[in-house]
Order: C-alpha cells, then structure tokens, then sequence
C-alpha cells in the first residue's frame, strides 16, 4: 500500500498566509499609531520656524531650544543689553542669547510634572487598594443586593464628566477642596474605583475558594488567608488594574482644568498653554509632551509581563 502524502493540516495552528497577513496589519497598525508620537518627539528637536513650515520638515537640524524654552522663562531685551552681559556657558542661555533674550527664571513644568505624580499614583493606590477588599468581599461573601450594588458601582462610570462637573466643583469649593491635592486624589479615586471593583472581582472569582479554606484549616484567619493566599495568586490582576487607573489618572483633563489652576494644577491642561513668543512654543509643548509620556511608558514597560498575563487571566477555562 503506498503512502501518499498528507495535506491535513491543524485547525488550531495558523497557515504560512494567515502569519503573513497578521504580520503586515500588525507591522501597518504599529506604523499608524507609532508616527504621531514619533512626530511629536521629533518636533520637540525644532527650532519655532521649523515647527510650524509647511510643508512639514522631516530633515532639519537638531536643536534643544524646546527643551530650554519648556524649563526656563525668557525675557526679551535690546541687542545692546545683551551685547554688555557678560559671557555665560549655560547651555539654555546661550540659546536665549541668540535670540535676544535672556533667561528669567524656572518656568512652572516641574511642579505641575510634580503634581501629577502623587496625584497619579496616590489616587491609583487608594483605587486598587480599596477596590481589591470591595472585590473580595462581593466575590467569597453573601453581600445583600449584590447585583445591585455592582451595577450602581458600574453606572458611575458611564456618567461622563461634564454631567457632574459643576456640583463637584461647588461641593468642592465649599469643603476648601478646590486647587488641591488631596481634592483631585480623592476624586479620581472616586471614579476608578468601579472599574478596580469590576476588574478584580474577575480575578479573584478565579482563584479557587478551597486555597483560603485549605489556610484557614491550617490556622491562618480570613485576613491572613486574604493576605498570603489570595492577593499573591491576584497580582497579575492587580497590576493590569493598576495600570488602567494610572493611565486615567495621568492623562485626565477635564477635572483638572476645572478644579486646579494653581497649586495643584497638573501637566495636561499646563502643556496647551505654554505660550512663546509670538503664539503657542510648539517645540517647548511638544517636549513637554515627550517627558510627559516617560513615566507612564515605563510603568507600563517594566509590568508588562504582568498585564499581558493579567489580560488572558481566566479566558482558558478546564
């Protein structure tokens, strides 16, 4: 009997075409999305003429001015009075020299930058922190009207924030809340606290309830199963949740326009307004967009084996 050969193949494992296919609308989606911030980065390197030609410059010749513009405030003054300074080797100087200005101070990027580190990363504390004991509780106990209050926790989040921009900002302004940080912790805790909620109920549905009972048996109580059982086996869903909140917190916007202008202003709605001379210091925004970018990039970076597993967690059930 002769052996012809097979053509049988997996209907698991994709064929070569189909790899080619994702890999191209991978490698296209990657490009789309990768220009603007490629863009953005490169426009922070131009001088104010470059920024702004048309067409746009691709090739042009590197520059730090955006960078200096974006931390320092600049002065214009005569050619004579510059002329009579005396000779200076700080970089960011020398640059305002050129352009007939000198520097007068720091500018206020590092404090707003400041800012939305401990009101980033505070409210995604206080939110993944109270939103892993709520998840646990509304997962391993008998919560009255449970449905309920989970759908309740959910219907915050649909609400956008303009719905409820000015009750909070007079019940804020009422409580000495406006323009702090403390208000702004508070209040994006408020929000990513239902999708913390929803997002760890999930992973902890999954961990199996005889883990606890197996600790308990062995002496440990509720709060030392919680602690050495359960919230080892939730980290990966706890630094998916974490990241989530951390992405809303840095980036948000409206809020912070609306109840900080000062002392706890953050760099979103400060990056827009940097004004240069003559209109908007696109270079000085666009580097500030760039530094703006880095913290979040490397939290996401080096937890990134966390969140790809958070992600999957429980989609292949036995």
């Amino acid at each position: 009997m002769s052996q012809g050969i097979s053509t049988a193949h997996s209907v698991v494992e994709p064929s070569d075409t189909s790899r080619w296919i994702a890999g191209f609308l991978v490698a296209l989606y990657a490009i789309i999305t990768i220009t603007p911030l490629a863009w953005i980065i490169l426009t922070g390197f131009k001088n104010p003429a470059d920024a702004i030609s048309y067409p746009p410059k691709v090739i042009f010749t590197p520059t730090t001015q955006g960078y200096c513009n974006l931390f320092t405030t600049r002065s214009r003054q005569t050619p004579e009075y510059i002329a009579a300074l005396p000779a200076t080797e700080a970089h960011c100087e020398q640059i305002a020299r050129a352009d007939n200005t000198v520097v007068a101070g720091t500018s206020n990027y590092i404090p707003r930058f400041v800012n939305s580190l401990i009101i980033a990363f505070g409210s995604t504390i206080l939110s993944v922190g109270l939103g892993v004991m709520a998840a646990y509780a509304f997962s391993r106990f008998k919560v009255p009207l449970k449905d309920d209050l989970l759908f309740f926790i959910l219907s915050t989040r649909m609400m956008p924030p303009i719905a409820v921009a000015i009750p909070i900002y007079l019940m804020y302004r009422e409580l000495g809340l406006s323009d702090t940080r403390t208000g702004m912790i508070l209040l994006y805790t408020a929000v990513n606290i239902s999708l913390a909620v929803w997002l760890l109920k999930g992973f902890i549905d999954e961990i199996p309830r005889e883990y606890e009972e197996a600790a308990m048996v062995d002496g440990y109580t509720r709060l030392q199963a919680f602690r050495k059982v359960v919230l080892p086996q939730a980290t990966t869903g706890i630094v998916a949740t974490a990241i989530f909140c951390l992405i809303f917190s840095w980036n948000e916007y409206a809020f912070a326009v609306l109840l900080t202008s000062g002392e706890a202003q953050t760099a979103p709605p400060f990056i827009p307004i940097i004004i240069g001379e003559g209109g908007q210091d696109w270079p000085a925004v666009a580097a500030g967009t760039t530094l703006f970018l880095v913290p979040i990039l490397v939290f996401t970076v080096l937890l990134r084996k966390h969140l790809l597993r958070g992600i999957t967690f429980g989609a292949v059930r036995k």
